[in-house]
């Protein structure tokens, strides 16, 4: 693998870093203050899709920083996994930036300048964890989104939102200092180092019992993959603004979450451990019961937005799935999960809050009829909806088909089960609210109902999500390449 050395990396994280002070500087004109924040999402993608070249041709891009402790520093490294991430987080900021202002506005929210130097501020975090080059750099990047995304959670400052930033706090700084911290000092004392391989560190480097223990410390310390038992923060951090449910639920929080226990498990432990150990199973048992269980949390939800969460929760757990079936078709399945969740799950945040500003409802039980009033907005939804199912052609189909592939390849057909079970229910709660949308009888809108959707900037972002979601079923080669070249190195190809 040949190494490049560059500070694009850093810059990457820096231009939104220094970003969100310019755009508290242009705090009292909210024109200037937008536009701010659309050019520095568009630097910012611009920036790093300057890096994939490099990296399509199996090169990888790194730079120090600066030395903390002997053979560990704050560095960045750009490979395959973290630039497939980083593009998904980068090119959803300036989407979902043109979509706050089209909620934020009209809603009239408060401190606005607040809301968007801090949206600015994790998405640094985000591409700061992507472009980490070994643990700790990863823990501190980490932490910072926790930090950042606590006064967009908090957004409306009510009681409501006080006690889901407590909970939402206490969850994911609470484990990761407990469980996470722990986990990365354990690593360095046997290894001597943290940094991220491609066939790990920890082989032989302790017993199987202290390796295990250590192994559950990094999956039960990485809370924001909302892997079961630590799920709970996700549908109360659902009080926050529509826009910034989608950043936690699509782009930066939970995908962090889970792009961190990929690293952990292809280039900490590494695929020769993972299978000697047995971890694989261990795992794959762990977010099967995530999958299912979370599906059956959102069919019991009337608020649409808890609903959208539990399912996340439910979702997740296939891009860990990738790490645990040991598999290069069934990691390629995993990693590629990442897109194709994020681009149908931001969709259907969007249409949520379009609906939300449109006419205030937040109960599907509201929405039946819905359809003749909105249906740009409902038709996003669906065709969103079709895309988290896995239902051609739409992207969610086909990473999906990859892990099912994978489950075959490595022998775990229960795992095959899971995933149709799961698509099965997904089908159960997203279908009938487009279903009642356009065709339920008895309700607040019929057919006389005037058409009025959101304004422009509320229902052109999922418009052109959810076309994206159909353009990357066609169009997948760039993510599946990646995803490919991940798996592979993995596996030392």
């Amino acid at each position: 693998m040949e190494i490049v050395t560059s500070a694009k990396p850093l810059l990457a994280v820096l231009v939104s870093l220094i970003g969100s002070l310019l755009i508290v500087c242009a705090g009292k004109k909210p024109n200037l203050r937008e536009s701010a924040s659309i050019v520095l999402a568009l630097l910012k993608f611009g920036i790093v899709a300057s890096m994939l070249p490099a990296v399509l041709k199996g090169k990888n891009i790194f730079f120090n920083l600066i030395d903390v402790i002997p053979g560990v520093g704050i560095a960045f490294r750009v490979d395959a996994l973290g630039i497939l991430f980083a593009l998904v987080a980068s090119s959803l900021w300036i989407v979902t930036t043109l979509y706050s202002i089209g909620y934020m506005r009209p809603l009239r929210e408060h401190s606005q300048t607040r809301y968007f130097a801090f949206f600015s501020l994790a998405l640094s975090a985000a591409i700061g964890v992507a472009f980490s080059a070994n643990l700790l750099t990863l823990y501190l990047f980490y932490e910072m989104l926790s930090l950042s995304t606590y006064p967009l959670v908090t957004h409306h400052q009510d009681e409501e939102a006080r006690h889901a930033g407590r909970k939402y706090l206490t969850y994911l700084m609470g484990t990761s200092i407990a469980f996470l911290l722990p986990a990365v000092i354990i690593t360095y004392y046997l290894t001597g180092t943290l940094d991220f391989t491609d066939q790990g560190i920890m082989e032989g480097k302790g017993g199987s019992v202290i390796l295990t223990i250590v192994f559950f410390l990094f999956i039960f310390g990485t809370g924001k993959a909302a892997i079961m038992p630590i799920h709970s923060w996700l549908p109360s951090a659902m009080v926050a603004p529509t826009p910034v449910s989608a950043l936690l639920h699509a782009v930066a929080v939970v995908k962090v979450g889970v792009f961190s226990v990929l690293r952990v498990c292809l280039n900490i432990y590494g695929i020769k451990l993972m299978h000697e150990l047995t971890l694989d199973i261990m795992l794959l048992y762990l977010i099967s019961f995530t999958i299912i269980i979370g599906s059956l949390f959102a069919l019991r939800q009337d608020d649409l937005k808890a609903r959208l969460a539990y399912s996340t929760v439910s979702q997740l757990s296939y891009i860990v799935m990738g790490g645990g079936l040991l598999s290069v078709i069934g990691m390629t399945g995993g990693i590629i999960h990442i897109v194709m969740h994020a681009f149908g799950k931001i969709t259907l945040f969007f249409c949520a809050g379009a609906i939300i500003v449109n006419t205030g409802f937040k109960k599907i039980s509201e929405m039946k009829g819905i359809g003749k009033m909105m249906p740009v907005t409902m038709a996003a939804f669906f065709f969103g909806s079709l895309s988290i199912i896995g239902i051609p052609p739409f992207a969610g189909f086909l990473s999906k088909w990859y892990l099912a592939l994978g489950s075959i390849e490595a022998g775990h057909l229960p795992v095959l089960i899971v995933i149709l079970t799961s698509s099965l229910l997904n089908a159960a709660y997203f279908l009938p609210i487009t279903y009642n949308a356009f065709f339920s009888s008895g309700t607040n809108f019929n057919a006389s109902t005037r058409m009025r959707e959101a304004p422009v900037f509320a229902v052109m972002p999922p418009v052109i999500t959810a076309l994206i979601s159909f353009g990357l079923f066609v169009y997948p080669e760039i993510f599946i390449k990646l995803a490919k070249i991940a798996a592979n190195a993995a596996f030392g190809n």
